[in-house]
């Protein structure tokens, strides 16, 4: 590759890291231009490792197979891999060619194949398969600082299948361009971890809110939602009676089964407080966000009879979902101190409906419905409501009516 292809190709790595193309765009791109350039490429892969609930990491591969894609294009995918701490994934990691260069701390390992040198790792003996003659990995390397949790260097390996493989002058393009397109993707990677990260911890909604602009502390709007608080029958007494190692996995496995129905149905989980699921549904009308929370409310009670009977099997303690479902007005947004914020939902309303899941265990129901939710339902869809009478709800004014949910007209 010449001084001005290499130079073209420099200018269009950085011009894509800073339109925040994908890493899939940017491994294809970098591929075409840079076998326009004379680069013989038929192989790609760029591996980086992310900070993901998860994933550990995701690998992108490129292949040019001229019989497979006679254009010349190249076809692009990506693999999500799990961790690699434990177990097969552990040990395969160990036996691969990138652990023994970070072991040995060098930055470029290559293997003429088509001359004999041996096809010591898996990677190797993959591409001798696929008819590859030389293969070349690159570890490109981040500051220490520069880290995010795992994600401290890309990792790269480059094949062809030239007769006489890649010569001297092809391995040090690719070596002195690596730089660059390490640096786009961690760009993108570090974007895609922002979103991961303030979704997975603040919410859906809230993380894109936050990631949008909204971190200024008191802004907030008011808007009108139906409020889902859901806790755990008898969490004390399970807590009190089984092993501490089986606390977690507990509230883990309710906790997915709470958080999954809600997202399946269009809502939106707030907070976590140890047991307790605080989540709204918005929709264009209050029939609508009603709708949507009896069906994630009809959907959870189907994952919690799975999941109550694979733990049966296993000997594991059972519990059941406590849940108040209210609608009302709320200031949706930051409030906190100017150093620590919560993008939350406050409110009369967000207090009335944490008392209503809290008489679930005085009125023997697993669920229990505000008359303002029963009220805002459609006429057809109410007469999944039973009344279970009116009560006083502790730092509310009036007793209120309040219903459940009748399963048979439901199911």
């Amino acid at each position: 590759m010449n001084p001005a292809h290499s130079a073209k190709l420099t200018r269009w790595i950085t011009e894509a890291g800073l339109a925040g193309k994908s890493e899939t765009a940017i491994l294809d791109g970098f591929c075409q231009r840079a076998v326009a350039g004379g680069l013989p490429i038929a192989r790609g892969a760029l591996i980086v490792d992310t900070l993901h609930p998860v994933h550990e990491g995701r690998a992108f591969r490129w292949r040019n197979d001229a019989g497979q894609d006679p254009a010349g294009v190249g076809q692009t995918e990506l693999i999500e891999y799990g961790p690699t701490s434990e177990g097969q994934a552990a040990e395969n990691w160990r036996r691969s060619v990138f652990f023994h260069m970070l072991e040995t701390e060098s930055s470029v390992l290559r293997r003429r194949l088509c001359t004999g040198d041996p096809a010591d790792y898996s990677t190797f003996v993959d591409m001798q398969t696929e008819g590859m003659t030389d293969v070349v990995v690159l570890i490109t390397r981040f500051a220490a600082r520069g880290a995010i949790g795992e994600m401290d260097c890309v990792y790269s390996y480059w094949a062809t299948d030239l007769s006489g493989g890649f010569d001297d002058g092809q391995v040090e393009a690719l070596a002195g361009l690596m730089p660059v397109l390490a640096l786009a993707v961690k760009c993108v990677s570090l974007a895609r971890i922002a979103g991961t990260l303030v979704e997975t911890y603040l919410g859906r909604d809230p993380g894109r809110r936050v990631l949008g602009g909204l971190i200024r502390r008191g802004v907030a709007e008011k808007i009108n939602a139906v409020l889902w608080y859901s806790d755990l029958r008898q969490f004390t007494r399970i807590t009190d009676s089984a092993p501490p190692d089986q606390i977690i996995p507990l509230l883990n496995d309710y906790a997915e089964a709470v958080i999954s129905a809600v997202h399946d149905h269009g809502g939106d989980v707030l907070k976590l407080v140890g047991d307790g699921t605080l989540a709204i549904f918005t929709a264009e009308s209050a029939e609508e966000a009603c709708r949507h929370t009896v069906m994630a409310y009809n959907t959870l009670r189907g994952r919690l009879s799975k999941l109550n009977e694979r733990r049966a099997a296993k000997n594991l303690p059972t519990t059941e979902v406590y849940l108040g479902l209210h609608i009302g007005d709320v200031f949706y947004g930051n409030i906190g101190s100017r150093e620590r914020l919560d993008f939350t939902v406050v409110g009369p309303a967000v207090n009335e409906v944490a008392r209503i899941a809290s008489m679930c265990r005085s009125a023997e129901r697993n669920v229990l419905v505000s008359t303002g939710f029963a009220t805002a339902m459609s006429t057809s869809e109410r007469r999944q409501l039973v009344s279970v009478g009116r009560y006083a709800l502790r730092g509310v004014e009036q007793p209120q009516e309040l219903f459940t949910v009748d399963p048979a007209v439901i199911a």
